[in-house]
C-alpha cells in the first residue's frame, strides 16, 4: 500500500451498510440546527429581493432600510407565489406579486388590499433566524433556538489582508452534498483530477492522519521530498526543487470545510512554509443539488511586490475556479449520474484514503438520527 494510514473507523469496526460511505446517508435527509450559508453579502446587495432554495426550502433574502437582513419563505401563504417576484414596500415589507399582500421581517401578512382588508389568521410564512459574518449570510434552518457562537469560524477571512484574500466565488454542483464533502475530504484524488495543479504522482504516498473532535473531523496529509505542485511553485520564488507539500482539512458539521494546505522546506513545520487557506461554504440546495462557496487566504506570503501579489491573487482565484468547475464538478455529477442510475444498493470497496469520508458519515448521522427522534 502506498497510503500509509490506518483508521479504526475502517480496520476495527463491523462493516457498514451496503453503499454507505459513497451514497448519501438519506439523499433528502439534512441537519436542520445549524448556520447554513446563502450566499455572499455582496450578492444580496445587488437585488432588493432575492431567492434562494435552502434545504428543500425556497426562501427569499432582504435587508430592510433599518439594516437587518430578513429571510422567509419564499411562498405566499394566499396561491403560493414566489415573492421574490414581487417588490420591496417602504424597505421592510414584501408584497407578493400576484396579489399584493404584504409581509413584514417576522412573516406575518400586515396588509390585504382586497375587500374588507380583513387578514386571515392563516396569513403568514415562515421566517428564518439570518446572521452577516465572515463576508457571508448565514440563515439558521432549524426550530431549535440558534446562537452567534455557532456560525462556523471562518475568522481568518476577516484578518488578512486584500491583496492575499481571492475574490468570493460560488457555484452550483448538481449532486448531494455529501458526494462533495467526501471529494474535499479525501483529497488524493488532486494527483489524478489535479495532476500538476494541486497535486503529483509523488503524493499519493502521503502520509495520512485522521481525527475526530466532537462534531469535527480532520484529515492531514504530508508528503515528504516532491515537486512542489503548480499552484504553489509561483507562490515562493526561489523554492527548493523538493519541498514537502501539505494539507490539513477539517470539516465542521454539517457541511463546511477549511484547508490549510501548502509548501514548505521538506523536514520542516508547515506552518513556516506557503500556501493558502481554502474555505469550502457547503449548503444544500436540494437533495440533489449542492450551493458550494469559496474563497482562499494566503499566509506565510514571501512576495512583497503588491503587483506581484495581485497577478497571483487572480491566479490563484482562477485556477481554484477551473479545478472545482471544470475538474471536481464533472466528475462529481457524474458519479451522482452513476448512483441515481443503480439498481441495487451499491456497496463501494474501502481503501485507506476513506478514513475521513468514514468517520465524518459517523458523525452526521449520528446529527440526523437525534433530530428525527426529537421531531
Amino acid at each position: 500500500m502506498q497510503e500509509s494510514s490506518r483508521d479504526p473507523a475502517l480496520a476495527d469496526s463491523p462493516p457498514r451498510p451496503a453503499g454507505s460511505l459513497t451514497q448519501p446517508l438519506t439523499a433528502g435527509a439534512f441537519v436542520r440546527n445549524a448556520w447554513y450559508m446563502a450566499g455572499w453579502v455582496d450578492q444580496f446587495r445587488q437585488s432588493p429581493l432575492t431567492h434562494r432554495t435552502l434545504l428543500d426550502e425556497p426562501i427569499v433574502i432582504y435587508r430592510t432600510d433599518a439594516g437587518v437582513w430578513v429571510a422567509l419563505e419564499d411562498r405566499c401563504a394566499h396561491r403560493f407565489a414566489p415573492l421574490s417576484r414581487g417588490q420591496l414596500i417602504d424597505g421592510c415589507r414584501v408584497q407578493c406579486p400576484y396579489h399584493g399582500l404584504q409581509y413584514d421581517a417576522t412573516g406575518a401578512c400586515v396588509h390585504n388590499p382586497h375587500g374588507s382588508q380583513r387578514i386571515p389568521s392563516r396569513a403568514r410564512v415562515r421566517a428564518w433566524p439570518v446572521l452577516e459574518r465572515h463576508k457571508a449570510l448565514w440563515v439558521w434552518m432549524g426550530d431549535e433556538s440558534p446562537s452567534p457562537a455557532q456560525v462556523p469560524d471562518f475568522s481568518v477571512l476577516d484578518e488578512a489582508p486584500e491583496l492575499h484574500v481571492t475574490p468570493s466565488d460560488g457555484i452550483l454542483i448538481r449532486a448531494n452534498y455529501q458526494l462533495v464533502i467526501d471529494n474535499l475530504l479525501d483529497l488524493s484524488h488532486t494527483s489524478f483530477v489535479h495532476e500538476g495543479l494541486l497535486g503529483n504522482q509523488g503524493m499519493t504516498a502521503s502520509a495520512i492522519e485522521c481525527d475526530t473532535q466532537g462534531t469535527e473531523v480532520t484529515v492531514n496529509r504530508h508528503a515528504s521530498a516532491v515537486p512542489p505542485p503548480g499552484m504553489f511553485a509561483p507562490m515562493w520564488p526561489g523554492h527548493p526543487a523538493l519541498v514537502d507539500s501539505f494539507t490539513h482539512m477539517r470539516w465542521m458539521a454539517p457541511s463546511t470545510l477549511r484547508l490549510m494546505t501548502g509548501i514548505c522546506e521538506p523536514g520542516a513545520d508547515p506552518a513556516s512554509g506557503t500556501g493558502y487557506h481554502g474555505l469550502h461554504m457547503l449548503t444544500p440546495a436540494t437533495a440533489g443539488t449542492t450551493h458550494y462557496f469559496f474563497t482562499a487566504v494566503r499566509f506565510g506570503v514571501r512576495t512583497p511586490d503588491p503587483n506581484f501579489n495581485s497577478d497571483m491573487q487572480t491566479r490563484i482565484a482562477r485556477l481554484r475556479r477551473f479545478a472545482f468547475e471544470e475538474q471536481d464538478a464533472p466528475v462529481i455529477e457524474s458519479q451522482q449520474a452513476v448512483l441515481d442510475a443503480a439498481n441495487r444498493t451499491l456497496d463501494p470497496v474501502l481503501l485507506e484514503v476513506d478514513a475521513g469520508p468514514a468517520r465524518y458519515k459517523r458523525v452526521l448521522e449520528q446529527m440526523i438520527a437525534r433530530e428525527a427522534a426529537t421531531r
